[in-house]
């Protein structure tokens, strides 16, 4: 039986999820939230476009599993247990990157856009590390859905030093902090100018966040404000998943096949 088989993948993501269920459920977590109501477990609507560093997937990916939320994977083999586990974690997986499939993958997003949440890793599946691409930009200007930074740190965390992102692995019983932006609009629309000055922005906040989550989980002191989280679904979901005009998504496939930048 070759490696990639899907029995072995449905079954190395049934343990892979498990292991992220185990390990990162060890952890003390703390949130930082100017509005509590772009919390996903909390705020079901408007659709929101969560970013965070691909090196820090496992925090989002352990707590706001069934939320309304379809994440960016890329469509590498690699990729494939990761896709199947989240399923298992409650996400929505949309495979492609700018190397491959970003054109359906965009596609696809601008399509779910209005019933998902959508997570992106804006510096996956390659990198650069902590450099934003400009497809979340664009997704965001031509869904006119807002956008949420999340800057995440874990304290003294182990790293795949070889890997692109330095891939971060919290020590079990240790503490994992995250601060969540208030919601920005990115104009829609927007022209190459418009979407790299935004990209800059949402970059240049998005390390600010990531450096002060780091430095908070490092230290341990107590911030103002401050809330304890933990793993949660969300607990205001409407019955029944809201629907995009047929037409509209087609209009809108048809913008992206035509449009500036891939997906991130």
């Amino acid at each position: 039986m070759k490696l990639d088989h899907p029995w072995l993948m449905k079954l190395g993501a049934l343990l892979a999820s498990g292991w992220v269920r185990w390990w990162m459920g060890s952890l003390e977590y703390k949130l930082l939230i100017t509005d509590p109501s772009v919390d996903p477990a909390f705020g079901p609507f408007p659709r929101r476009i969560y970013l965070f560093w691909h090196e820090y997937l496992l925090l989002p990916f352990y707590l706001r599993g069934h939320c309304d939320i379809a994440i960016l994977l890329s469509r590498h083999r690699d990729a494939e247990i990761l896709a199947e586990a989240g399923r298992l974690m409650g996400f929505e997986p949309i495979r492609g990157s700018t190397q491959r499939g970003g054109a359906e993958a965009l596609c696809r997003l601008l399509r779910i856009g209005r019933s998902y949440h959508i997570g992106i890793t804006p510096d996956g599946p390659r990198g650069p590390r902590r450099h934003l691409a400009p497809g979340a930009v664009y997704l965001a200007s031509r869904l006119e859905m807002p956008v949420v930074l999340v800057g995440i740190g874990y304290d003294r965390p182990w790293r795949f030093q070889r890997a692109w992102d330095q891939f971060a692995v919290p020590r079990p019983f240790s503490r994992a902090r995250a601060i969540l932006s208030e919601e920005i609009y990115v104009p829609p629309n927007a022209d190459r100018t418009m979407l790299e000055r935004y990209r800059l922005l949402l970059e240049t906040q998005l390390n600010q966040q990531t450096a002060e989550a780091e430095q908070w989980a490092l230290s341990g002191v107590r911030k103002p404000g401050e809330k304890v989280v933990t793993h949660s679904p969300c607990r205001n979901r409407f019955p029944g998943t809201p629907t995009s005009d047929p037409s509209s998504s087609i209009s809108l496939e048809a913008d992206a096949r035509a449009s500036l930048p891939k997906v991130a």
